[in-house]
């Protein structure tokens, strides 16, 4: 983000400059550190990273095989069944990283009904439970049967 921020402004004030003032804001990046980054390799793991998300978007919207329906779970064995051996963990990583998410089936299940007709005791501290000082404000429910 601070190397896109230096890249849209170093036509304007130059790169020395603007580390300068970036630095001297509490975001510490040497001129040298950006001219390292824009030169640096990507690693290994991001150029598979960015092979598997193709080949995982195209398991993933396949009409014939996830349908734009199936979890982390089947994508990953549809992976394999393809040959693709790739970590379940990673598969988890970059579905999450690319916004994919299975579909959940099934009722829902509420565990709380409040009773709209029972009376409700008054809130004597209004909803703050913040005390200053020991014993300044107790709290108690009464379970009436």
């Amino acid at each position: 983000m601070v190397v896109q921020f230096i890249d849209e402004h170093r036509d304007r004030f130059g790169v020395e400059p603007i580390c300068r003032v970036l630095t001297a804001h509490g975001v510490k990046i040497a001129p040298s550190g950006y001219y390292a980054f824009k030169t640096r390799l990507a690693s290994a793991r991001a150029v598979s990273d960015a092979e598997l998300i193709v080949q995982i978007e195209r398991v993933f919207w396949d009409r014939k095989l996830g349908r734009g329906i199936s979890g982390v779970r089947k994508v990953w064995h549809l992976l394999r069944r393809e040959g693709i051996v790739v970590a379940r963990c990673t598969v988890e990583r970059l579905m999450r990283q690319q916004g994919l998410r299975g579909i959940r089936r099934g009722k829902q299940f509420v565990t709380t009904r409040p009773d709209s007709s029972s009376t409700r005791p008054p809130d004597h501290v209004l909803r703050c439970f913040r005390a200053d000082r020991p014993n300044e404000l107790w709290v108690m429910g009464v379970i009436s049967r």
